[in-house]
């Protein structure tokens, strides 16, 4: 009997046809019966041609079955195949009887002309580290470092933490005790026995005296534990802290040797006291001994070359200042920290929290802060730092080991912390992390203080240490806030990652002029060619400097006709950067200046006109080349400029009547004038403000209680249609005149709503200055006097235009 055969790739293995087959067709031969799941032979219009050349026809072993498929008919129409077909019979297996044929050599997975061996393929057969189980480090004994004398209020580092965490993993039948919940999982957590640290290991990061304290404080009496604690930062202390604090440490380190070791796969530490606080000579923030850094410098020393490159990621709340410190010139660990930074003023405070400390001498560029300007960050900023900056940077680092500083404070429901990442976003977190070092990742706990928060991210954290894959994420688009945070560590980092964009500037030397001192050069030579517009000088010392050639002024500001006063922010921007470099060459960028036309159209008018440019930044002697934000006093500034600006040029003279115009931030000249000035009411014909991302800005006092209504019967304020301002406008009360008579606008950023709206401007303020001079007139008719100023100034000598004396 002739053996059927079987298109194969690769490997050929026994065989028997399916007589239940959904893919058996209709023969279109009466004579020839139907040959189920045929792949070969007669033309069959259900299947497409060969995609990867002829197939090979390889015999296969016949098995004795009652089976009339198995039989005759089957092998009476052998399929015959392609000419340059060579069969090649299958070695005989002794597990049944297959037909004699001549056999070369072996069947075998590797081509002839492969260089992988067959000892190679051996070496990948099964799933060795999968087959591991994963670990965990408990011991009921780190419970007993507690207060002394407890207050009425919990002290947030409660003994209690890891216990929730054991018995949630107990609860969910991970760990294999008397008390889990059954049946347990197939593979259950496999228990690190928990070890004293020594002395020796404790001094490859503190000091002898740092150790040496914290031993004293077993022979204290519960009156002199009581009074350190006010001498020290954030912490407690009792008799049994120190056994508790070694047990701490010494479970660090065995779970950290037993990942690098393979003696498990991964595994998760849950201990306490937490020590990513803890510096070389100082205990703080619930700190006593470094965990994790000690835990890093004793992997490092035992076991050598195998495991010299560590990356430790502390996804805590707060900045691991110990961490930092312990490694900071250490070119072979990486410490990548997430951490609220609230510009210094978040615990522990200080600037060693924020973006440009990368590491000194030889580990410069090996530390990597992510400083969350606020609270309140959530699962779509954490992804994407670590989309952007952690997982980048880990994998150009390429660690042999992966230590994570693991406090769950910034997890939903941790009042302290007062962040929002949910449970499955640890899970994501730590299943990216798995992709590095050969799956070698070990958790150590740190920080988080509320019990069910802790247990749940423990738990999704475990159980993607598993295998488990994490929670689906319900919101993953990152906060304005994070996106500018990760972008600027990102230019940073970019000075010592190859991965990292974009670029920075390299030579500091190079960059001499920050182009809006540049754009505002142009702008000034522009106004004046086309429209005689001139500088108008500030003799203020504290201000003059700041505000030097921003101010340009119409030839006829101080004479009697409509006088408009725009306040700005600099022009626009845009730029496409080289995608490598990072350059902005000048073919690839643009300016949009629409202020030009505003100021065509009032100097065509007949109107007078001040423009006044509010720069961001104020350029320093000499200028740098690195980023710079907007100037924390510049509100300060602006107010005070156009205070000056009133009281030297605007109220003195003749014009007859004044509006004011204020784009984007600037306008917070604008509104603390109206709101300061008593009388200047009087002389303001109207206000126009045009707001897209920063505060509409409320015009209120408590000594002229009208002057909110006179603000919203005289104002127009254009509002970016996705400012927070319309959010549910329609299921609340209307916006407080306050605020001015509110437009939305169908464009969002300064630039187009500025052009899309000037004829409307141009329209507003043309009728409101007619309607005077057509009041004028008429009293003029009627014989009646009226002053061309609205308030009681001294009159000047005609021609002489005001000026500060």
């Amino acid at each position: 009997m002739e053996q059927d055969g079987d298109t194969v790739m690769g490997e050929a293995g026994p065989h028997q046809s399916n007589p239940g087959a959904s893919h058996a067709f209709p023969s279109s031969n009466p004579s020839r019966p139907a040959v189920p799941g045929t792949l070969k032979g007669g033309t069959d219009p259900w299947l497409a041609p060969l995609l990867l050349g002829n197939s090979m026809n390889l015999p296969l072993p016949v098995h004795q079955s009652g089976n009339p498929q198995a039989t005759a008919p089957a092998a009476a129409h052998q399929p015959v195949g392609p000419a340059s077909v060579v069969e090649k019979p299958a070695e005989s297996s002794a597990a049944a009887p297959v037909v004699p044929a001549p056999t070369k050599r072996a069947d075998s997975l590797v081509e002839e002309t492969s260089d992988w061996s067959e000892e190679d393929l051996g070496a990948r057969v099964g799933l060795p580290l999968a087959s591991l189980p994963s670990g965990l480090c408990y011991d009921v004994q780190m419970r007993y470092h507690c207060e002394v004398r407890p207050t009425a209020d919990v002290h947030p580092e409660d003994p209690r933490r890891i216990y929730y965490i054991y018995k949630e993993l107990c609860r969910a039948g991970l760990v294999d005790d008397p008390e889990s919940s059954r049946p347990l999982v197939a593979r259950p957590l496999k228990r690190i026995h928990a070890r004293n640290a020594t002395e020796e290991e404790v001094s490859l990061v503190h000091t002898p005296d740092h150790f040496a304290f914290v031993e004293s404080t077993k022979d204290m009496s519960d009156d002199e534990l009581i009074a350190l604690e006010h001498t020290r930062d954030s912490i407690y202390f009792n008799k049994l802290t120190f056994a508790s604090a070694l047990l701490s440490t010494g479970g660090a380190i065995e779970t950290c040797l037993a990942v690098a070791t393979r003696k498990v796969k991964n595994a998760i530490a849950v201990i306490r006291p937490p020590g990513h606080h803890a510096e070389h000579d100082k205990t703080m923030g619930f700190c006593l001994f470094n965990n994790v850094s000690v835990a890093a410098r004793v992997c490092q020393k035992q076991l050598g070359e195998s495991c010299r490159k560590i990356l430790i990621v502390d996804w805590d709340v707060h900045h691991g200042n110990g961490i930092q410190k312990a490694f900071y010139d250490d070119p072979n660990v990486l410490y990548i920290s997430l951490h609220v930074y609230q510009d210094g003023k978040y615990y522990p405070g200080g600037d060693e929290g924020d973006w440009d400390h990368c590491g000194a001498g030889a580990g410069l560029g090996r530390n990597v802060n992510i400083p969350w300007p606020s609270q309140g960050m959530g699962d779509g900023d954490y992804m994407y730092a670590f989309q952007q900056v952690v997982m980048p940077i880990a994998q150009e680092f390429n660690p042999d080991l992966v230590i994570v500083a693991s406090g769950f404070d910034a997890a939903a429901g941790d009042e302290l912390g007062g962040c929002f990442v949910t449970p499955p976003c640890y899970a994501h977190m730590t299943h990216m992390l798995m992709t590095l070092a050969n799956g070698k990742v070990a958790v150590c706990l740190e920080g988080g203080y509320n019990f069910r928060s802790i247990s749940k991210s423990a738990l999704a954290v475990t159980k993607t240490l598993m295998g488990d894959p994490p929670d689906r994420l319900h919101s993953t688009l990152p906060s304005d806030l994070a996106t500018s945070t990760v972008r600027r560590v990102m230019m940073i980092q970019s000075r010592y990652w190859r991965c990292m964009y974009p670029k920075g500037p390299q030579e500091e030397g190079l960059w001499t002029d920050r182009l809006h001192d540049v754009i505002r050069t142009y702008q000034s030579k522009q106004l004046y060619d086309n429209y005689k517009l001139t500088s108008l000088y500030i003799y203020r010392t504290s201000i003059s400097k700041s505000f030097e050639n921003q101010v340009l002024a119409s030839s006829n500001y101080y004479q009697a006709n409509p006088l408009i006063v725009i306040f700005h922010d600099p022009p626009e921007i845009m730029g496409l950067p080289h995608p490598v470099t990072n350059k902005l060459e000048a073919h690839n960028c643009w300016v949009a200046d629409v202020m030009k036309d505003y100021i065509g159209w009032a100097v065509g008018k007949g109107y007078a006109v001040i423009d006044v440019n509010i720069p961001k930044h104020v350029t320093a002697e000499p200028a740098t080349g690195k980023y710079e934000g907007e100037d924390e006093n510049r509100p300060t500034a602006t107010e005070e400029l156009a205070g000056y600006l009133w009281d030297n040029y605007i109220e003195p003279n003749d014009a007859t009547e004044i509006f004011l115009v204020g784009i984007g931030n600037a306008f917070y000249g604008v509104a603390n004038l109206l709101i300061n000035r008593d009388t200047l009411y009087k002389r303001i014909n109207g206000v126009i403000s045009f707001v897209a991302e920063n505060p509409v800005r409320a015009i209120a006092s408590h000594t002229q209680v009208w002057l909110s209504r006179w603000y919203k019967d005289n104002s127009l304020v254009y509002v970016s249609h996705t400012h927070g301002v319309w959010n549910n406008v329609e299921s609340r009360r209307k916006p407080s005149k306050r605020y001015g008579h509110l437009i939305q606008s169908p464009k969002a950023g300064l630039s187009e709503m500025l052009m899309h709206h000037k004829n409307e401007v141009f329209k507003w303020i043309e009728d409101r200055a007619d309607e005077a001079v057509t009041e004028e007139e008429e009293d003029a008719r009627k014989g009646k006097s009226k002053s061309k100023s609205r308030s009681p100034t001294k009159e000047k000598p005609a021609g002489v235009p005001p000026g500060p004396s």
